[in-house]
């Protein structure tokens, strides 16, 4: 059905943010989905921090937006806001990476204070980006997420059921139908394509 890119904002290797997004990946690859993993946390910190747009793994993270049909965005909450490092990525992306896709965003932290970071810090950015449509997100308390011996993920029956539900949908807004005026709108026109050639 549709590519679904799955990018992890955290730094940490042993994440509870990346091991959901993981539970959730296998969730939209069992609806029909192509899901392609990103941890942020794996690029070359030289490239992120110095602003290397020509590196070749940041060229390879814009490729990998750039196929994408649609974009899973988790990340920790830190001070009432996503991850430094997500922000790194997003600021060698171009301005419009973002432009025609269907886009989940999804957070994690300790508090129920930090529940309004999607909306107020995450939501504006990814609208800004081009996003055409930016679906219901969800904040999950670090304390429904608990990690098996095997590094797979229980999530909480109080959080899963929520979880799911708010994926299920972004899974129906990816249908074929819904997708196609999206992929329109943000084709390149025939002029447009002469403007650049010229």
């Amino acid at each position: 059905m549709a590519t679904i890119l799955s990018v992890s904002g955290s730094p940490s290797p042993t994440s509870r943010t990346a091991r959901l997004l993981r539970h959730l990946d296998g969730r939209l690859t069992a609806q029909g989905h192509r899901v392609t993993p990103l941890d942020v946390r794996t690029l070359p910190a030289e490239a992120l921090l110095g602003a290397d747009f020509g590196h070749p793994a940041i060229v390879g993270a814009r490729r990998l937006f750039e196929e994408a049909d649609a974009v899973v965005i988790g990340t920790p909450v830190y001070k009432a806001a996503y991850s430094g490092l997500l922000k790194s990525l997003l600021d060698l992306l171009p301005q419009y990476a973002l432009e025609g896709k269907t886009v989940l965003p999804l957070a994690t932290g300790g508090s129920t204070a930090h529940v309004l970071a999607i909306d107020y810090a995450l939501r504006p950015v990814l609208s800004s980006m081009g996003a055409a449509h930016v679906v219901q997100g969800w904040f999950v308390l670090d304390r429904h997420i608990s990690v098996r011996e095997d590094g797979s993920v229980a999530v909480d029956p109080e959080a899963r059921e929520a979880l799911d539900r708010v994926v299920d949908q972004f899974s129906l807004a990816l249908a074929p139908e819904r997708l196609a005026p999206a992929r329109a709108a943000a084709a390149p026109t025939a002029a447009s394509v002469s403007a650049v050639a010229a």
